[in-house]
């Protein structure tokens, strides 16, 4: 009786992870980033205005990209005359 060939395993390459790119200064996120690190933050309707995104966006955006996803301290206050403002904290 002859013997089954038995194939050698064939070792897997690594996978190699994706390395993190920086945002590109034009990009809306960037704009959305930089409007969020001034001294009196902005709010969902400046953001809108200036974004042109609806505001569910903006508060995806938020929550999603920056909070979740970069890691930054996004903190919002209710401020008389102005409404709930949104900034990075330092």
């Amino acid at each position: 009786m002859a013997k089954a060939k038995t194939r050698k395993p064939i070792a897997k390459k690594p996978v190699a992870k994706p390395k993190a790119t920086a945002s590109r200064a034009d990009s809306k996120q960037a704009q959305l980033i930089k409007m969020l690190e001034r001294p009196d933050g902005a709010t969902i309707e400046e953001i809108v205005k200036k974004l042109v995104w609806q505001s569910h966006t903006v508060r995806g955006a938020i929550a999603g990209a920056l909070k979740k996803r970069l890691k930054l301290k996004v903190v919002s206050a209710k401020i008389e005359g102005r409404g709930r403002v949104y900034r990075i904290a330092a």
